[in-house]
């Protein structure tokens, strides 16, 4: 089993929705799907429970670190819910360890059950995160074209207690940035401008969908997806044709993602070549 984490310290950047759709998207690609939801405010469960397509785990989020030896059904796919308590993990730093190690536990004692994991973090640099890290084969990073968002890139890589370098170095040799994903982009003057910017900074950990100088993977603002999420459909079956244009532009993206997370298991579009790894 392969786990993929969304991770990045500002809110509001799309993590949730991107989840979201790789969940759905590695799921119509037949690979049997773990979601795990560790941000409280369960943006990434509610999508998926009012999906109808998994199976919610008894079990939610916060038991997953705090206690050892959990389970989940044995189902193609499982969604393992954040829930409030998962706040309060933070204050209990005599646990931190502790949680850490069930957390790389319970992904090892699903290893067979699972193709691969999906996991959505809270935006906060605190345990929850730092143990989906230290287990995490992989991490994608959603984030917006402005410049606050841009900014944070550094924090991202180099916070000196989540920072992925310092996980890496420290905690997890084995984990690889798959890349940033932008978000959210529109087709404005000004965000054009900035994505040349964010292409000339971070190129090296941009995800590519393609050979040509802007082929980049991205997720852009579309009314149909913020739709989607809130309604719990999945983006490439709602009937509005803006639904099917936004998955056939998507596609690419959600294909490298995929092609890279899950290797020879998946076959990515044609001229969606593997991102460089951090």
């Amino acid at each position: 089993m392969k786990t993929l984490v969304l991770a990045n310290q500002k809110g509001g950047v799309g993590k949730s929705a991107v989840a979201t759709l790789l969940a759905h998207h590695l799921r119509r690609l037949g690979q049997r799907v773990l979601a795990i939801d560790l941000d409280h405010q369960a943006n990434f469960s509610q999508a998926l429970t009012r999906s109808g397509r998994a199976v919610v785990a008894e079990v939610t989020a916060d038991r997953l670190l705090a206690q050892a030896g959990v389970g989940v059904p044995d189902a193609p796919f499982v969604l393992v819910s954040g829930h409030r308590e998962l706040l309060a993990l933070e204050r209990q730093a005599a646990q931190h360890n502790a949680y850490a190690r069930n957390v790389r536990a319970f992904l090892a004692a699903v290893d067979g059950v699972f193709d691969v994991a999906i996991v959505d973090t809270n935006p906060n640099p605190d345990i929850r995160v730092i143990a989906a890290l230290a287990s995490a084969d992989f991490v994608v990073s959603p984030v917006q074209l402005n410049q606050e968002a841009m900014s944070g890139v550094n924090m991202l890589l180099n916070h000196e207690r989540v920072g992925i370098r310092r996980i890496k170095a420290v905690l997890n040799p084995k984990l690889q940035l798959v890349g940033l994903l932008p978000t959210m982009v529109e087709p404005t003057p000004f965000q054009k401008a900035n994505y040349v910017q964010v292409v000339q900074a971070f190129h090296p950990i941009l995800i590519r969908v393609g050979d040509g100088p802007g082929a980049f993977a991205a997720i852009p603002r579309r009314s149909c997806i913020a739709e989607a999420q809130a309604s719990g459909e999945v983006l490439w079956e709602m009937k509005k044709t803006a639904a099917r244009e936004a998955s056939a532009e998507i596609r690419p993206t959600l294909d490298a993602i995929a092609a890279r997370v899950m290797g020879a298991a998946i076959q990515p579009a044609e001229g969606a070549p593997h991102a460089a790894a951090a």
